[in-house]
């Protein structure tokens, strides 16, 4: 036997043809081992792809939410602390604000799944604040109150409405001995929950306000719970008489400029109608003549004022075809329809109608 037969016969690991190399036999525990470790390779590439587009979308949506929307000025935050918690809001000011230049308050209220900068990114209001020089407060819902950012306007059966009403009132007064705001000249709007919220404030304080707007909301006394808020939204429940005399109504309490749309699926348009009507009942007023409002290609509206002793102690804009959204405002944004009259404008001027009639 020759000295290559030999090695091959003691079970050498070439064969005969060097060309033809056997490699060493392996486990399946080996192979699924190295399978397995692909696998969690390739899984955490992926994830961090994944992660590095939800965080970049995150970062992204941070730096919107912190970046001053659209109008010349400051863009202020701050903190205003109550019974009832804690809540953040932001504040617009107009540009060059003049030593001892004391200027209007308009209060904003979001609505559900909405937040300050959403909210003043939708209306625009700072725009008109910049050109109008006047200050907007937005405070500002949290998802520990409210899932999805509403304010609890309906549970006034537990007292927590009428605790985020205290807050509310603690960031005005806040802004106003900070930033110098006139307290004289206050006026209150919101949309949606927020426009509940903003009636439900006005009527606890309303020597504080010099006029209130409500944009497809729920007037005060429709609701006291979370069920009976559904109710409401859907038209379905009576709204109470306001807790006024007559007199009071008619010389301290805020005037109601009511915007909500016919095409509203979400709280029923009836609830507009409510709000004006439980204003005007108190103070003993009585609906005029309907006119019509339609700029360009706009959605026209009907525009009804409710007045007591020549005094407007209402106002409904009843829009056709508008849903449940701003009306008027920018176009990309939720909650927000550019093909409406102009809600921003309106409730600008009605607010400064007021203050230039208690000046």
């Amino acid at each position: 036997m020759t000295t290559h037969e030999s090695s091959v016969a003691a079970g050498s690991q070439w064969p005969a043809c060097p060309m033809m190399r056997v490699m060493p036999k392996r486990s399946p525990a080996s192979a699924w081992a190295r399978m397995f470790s692909r696998n969690v390779a390739a899984l955490t590439r992926s994830t961090l792809r994944s992660n590095a587009r939800v965080v970049g979308k995150a970062l992204k949506t941070t730096r919107a939410k912190r970046a001053a929307p659209a109008g010349a000025g400051l863009w202020t935050a701050g903190v205003a602390v109550g019974p009832a918690g804690m809540r953040r809001y932001r504040l617009y000011r107009p540009a060059d604000v003049r030593f001892g230049e004391r200027l209007p308050l308009l209060v904003m209220l979001h609505g559900c799944g909405q937040d300050a900068a959403g909210f003043a990114a939708s209306t625009r209001m700072n725009t008109i604040a910049a050109r109008e020089r006047f200050m907007v407060l937005y405070p500002e819902q949290d998802r520990v109150s409210n899932p999805q950012g509403c304010w609890n306007w309906f549970d006034t059966a537990s007292g927590r409405a009428h605790g985020e009403v205290g807050l509310v009132m603690n960031a005005i007064d806040q802004v106003s001995t900070l930033y110098a705001a006139d307290r004289t000249r206050v006026a209150v709007a919101g949309l949606s929950a927020g426009a509940s919220m903003a009636a439900l404030v006005a009527s606890r304080h309303p020597e504080r306000f010099k006029a209130v707007v409500m944009h497809s909301g729920i007037p005060p006394g429709t609701a006291h719970s979370a069920v009976s808020a559904l109710g409401a939204m859907h038209g379905l429940r009576r709204t109470k008489p306001l807790v006024a005399k007559p007199v009071a109504m008619s010389e301290s309490w805020p005037p109601l400029l009511v915007i909500h749309g016919q095409g509203d699926t979400t709280v029923a348009p009836s609830n507009g109608l409510a709000a004006v009507r439980a204003w005007a009942d108190a103070a003993g007023a009585k609906p005029g003549a309907a006119r019509v409002l339609q700029r360009g290609k706009r959605y026209p509206a009907n525009v009804t004022d409710f007045k007591s002793k020549g005094r407007v102690v209402a106002t409904l804009v009843d829009v056709a075809s508008l849903r449940h959204a701003w009306s008027g405002g920018a176009a990309r944004q939720p909650f927000s329809d550019g093909k409406g009259p102009d809600a921003s404008r309106m409730v600008w001027a009605f607010a400064a109608r007021q203050f230039g009639a208690n000046a």
